[in-house]
């Protein structure tokens, strides 16, 4: 149960980005940037970025969430799960995973960032603006991860409910839906 009243029908931090849209709104802003907007990593390559963080701060809403994400973008369902699992083996390219070591890096810390993982990210093709998107989509996803645990929000287990949070992440990436989510109601 959720530590402040949040609308049962919208569970995760969909419920708190509702509950102050004031707040909201810088928040879906920057994640729209960081996470659909014009980039060299693909939008897939970014949701593997949340996803492995997500993860490893074991926040299962944001874990299962921008995995089904992670699964529509690329349009199959290994990838995302090697990634969480071992990203040294996992089915992507060297430069992604170096960018993925980064950020589990910063999951654990911003301290614990290498020089050696900057210049392996580098030495594998990364860009500065890659590396910086990197530690920033990182940094937020702890920011989230916490946010959704630290307030208990309501983590749904059925995995429909994750696919279609999935697909509205693709249709419409981070920002408010227009009509809002009232019909989210059951």
């Amino acid at each position: 149960m959720p530590y402040i009243p949040l609308e049962d029908h919208l569970p995760g931090i969909t419920g708190l980005l509702e509950y102050s849209k004031e707040t909201a709104q810088p928040i879906r802003e920057l994640t729209q940037i960081l996470l659909r907007g014009p980039s060299t990593l693909t939008e897939g390559e970014r949701e593997l970025i949340a996803t492995v963080v997500s993860y490893r701060n074991q926040c299962k809403f944001c874990a299962t969430a921008h995995t089904a994400a992670a699964d529509i973008l690329l349009g199959e369902k290994e990838t995302a799960e090697k990634v969480k699992q071992n990203i040294d083996t996992a089915p992507v390219s060297n430069k992604m995973k170096a960018l993925l070591t980064i950020a589990s890096q910063v999951q654990v810390s911003g301290k614990t960032v290498t020089a050696e993982a900057i210049q392996k990210a580098k030495s594998e093709g990364a860009t500065d603006l890659e590396i910086h998107d990197t530690v920033l989509i990182a940094a937020l996803f702890c920011l989230y991860n916490r946010y959704v645990d630290g307030l208990a929000t309501v983590t749904p287990d059925a995995p429909e409910f994750y696919q279609g949070l999935g697909e509205r992440l693709k249709q419409h990436g981070y920002n408010r839906l227009p009509q809002g989510y009232d019909h989210l109601k059951k």
